[in-house]
């Protein structure tokens, strides 16, 4: 089979304007639940796309951690190459996908730390490998090989033990959206789209898109 013969017809769902909520976030907090109790694998798991100052984009993804009326949030190394690239633009974009229920949810807006009374909660809720991790690694710096991770591994737990307080370099963004689309797979790629756009009195709008 060639990649052009790989496709899916949706017809799992539709998306019309009188069945969301007036809120981005209400609809979000809908979605995410039906996520979860269709078992979406990782249902918390976004695309977070930066770029730097030149204007060349970076995707990866990440673990969304909280969300509200304040935006939402995922956690990371503050001299990872994300940080730099969102310290350096404040702006980043969020993309969820949902296959088992033919959805996506895209997030576009600034970004800023979130507080460190938030970091520090949120460290010390993580299991005791992912805090030893977060002092072990130097993340998106080269290194010569994998030895070296599990030497400082061993090196961080002989410092620390059991109780490693949270990395001055470790903590938490807040994605403050000024747009967020639903996307609900539709059949004949007639896909349907509808965006949430704060206007200038700082209200959401809803826009229907073209496919």
């Amino acid at each position: 089979m060639s990649l052009a013969d790989l496709r899916e017809n949706y017809e799992k769902g539709v998306l019309l304007e009188a069945d969301v909520a007036a809120s981005p976030y209400v609809q979000f907090q809908h979605w995410f639940d039906e996520a979860l109790a269709a078992r979406v694998p990782e249902a918390n798991a976004m695309t977070l796309a930066t770029a730097n100052p030149d204007g060349r984009p970076a995707a990866r993804i990440v673990l969304l951690k909280g969300f509200d009326e304040r935006g939402f949030v995922f956690y990371t190394n503050y001299t990872s190459r994300k940080a730099e690239e969102i310290e350096a633009g404040r702006w980043a974009a969020l993309l969820f996908f949902w296959q088992p229920l033919e959805r996506q949810v895209r997030i576009e807006g600034r970004v800023e730390r979130v507080s460190d009374e938030e970091s520090d909660a949120y460290f010390a809720s993580r299991p005791l490998g992912s805090r030893i991790g977060a002092w072990s690694s130097p993340q998106s710096q080269p290194i010569p090989d994998r030895e070296v991770l599990v030497l400082r591994e061993a090196e961080m737990r002989q410092r620390f033990g059991d109780a490693p307080p949270r990395p001055p370099h470790w903590g938490g963004y807040r994605v403050i959206p000024d747009a967020i689309e639903f996307w609900q797979g539709r059949s004949s790629r007639l896909h349907d789209r509808l965006v949430y756009r704060l206007d200038a009195q700082g209200a959401w709008r809803i826009v229907r898109l073209a496919p």
